[in-house]
């Protein structure tokens, strides 16, 4: 239950991470990238989905507010973390 948890704080802050990367424009260049790109593969999968689900309001993605909420609210409910 432990290692649960843990693993799902850690993709908390892979999800908080790739928010903020996304306010920056990122060189294709430069390692950043790189882990731009292993972030991206990581959370994609998470994210795209509630993307699709919610309604489009312009500009802002909500989907990782939405995603980080659920987390949340699922590891203290039913995982008691």
């Amino acid at each position: 239950m432990n290692l649960v948890c843990t693993a799902g704080n850690l993709y908390v802050f892979v999800i908080i991470a790739r928010t903020i990367l996304s306010w920056f424009p990122i060189n294709p260049s430069s390692p950043l990238s790189q882990v731009a790109r292993v972030i991206f593969s990581i959370t994609e999968p998470v994210l795209g989905p509630a993307r699709r689900v919610l309604p489009s309001m312009g500009q802002f993605d909500f989907s990782p507010l939405i995603v980080l909420i659920g987390l949340q609210v699922f590891m203290g409910a039913v995982l008691g973390c």
